[in-house]
């Protein structure tokens, strides 16, 4: 069972962060930029939000009001869930199914380590399910695991 802290050093600690004051505007152009689907919202280093494709959408887009004049403030998330190091990756895909969100902020320690998506945690997942497979056909064919080239069947 993989962990978080897995998830991390596999795909970076990256995070990427606006601050509450910029315009909607400024955060999509980030997201853009860095090919992510969210923000994290950071006031003197404090999270204090997260601003997803999803706010966009449903809170400027279908409401008609412009991202250029309004600060991230107004329509990010304001009640952002964690997850920790050591929490597993089944945990998180619980949480993040749960509570319907696709960006999970990592802290430990009250300081923000990272961020992982719903990409990484089934990627995670996938990785594991693969590595049990491969164990156990080993263990079936008592030797060592080759994969059988699937265009010669």
């Amino acid at each position: 069972m993989k962990l978080v802290r897995q998830l991390l050093q596999a795909k970076g600690l990256d995070v990427w962060s606006i601050a509450p004051d910029a315009s909607v505007y400024e955060a999509l152009e980030l997201m853009a930029d860095k090919n992510v689907g969210a923000v994290l919202v950071l006031d003197a280093g404090r999270v204090v939000g997260i601003l997803s494709e999803r706010d966009y959408a449903r809170k400027v887009m279908l409401r008609g009001i412009s991202s250029k004049d309004t600060p991230v403030r107004e329509i990010m998330t304001k009640e952002v869930l964690f997850v920790r190091l050591d929490d597993s990756i089944e945990a998180c895909m619980v949480v993040m199914t749960d509570k319907r969100v696709r960006h999970l902020p990592v802290i430990e320690d009250d300081q923000l380590i990272g961020i992982i998506s719903i990409g990484d945690v089934v990627k995670g997942i996938i990785s594991d399910q693969q590595f049990t497979i491969n164990e156990l056909e080993k263990y079936i064919t008592g030797g060592a695991y080759r994969p059988e080239n699937p265009i010669a069947r």
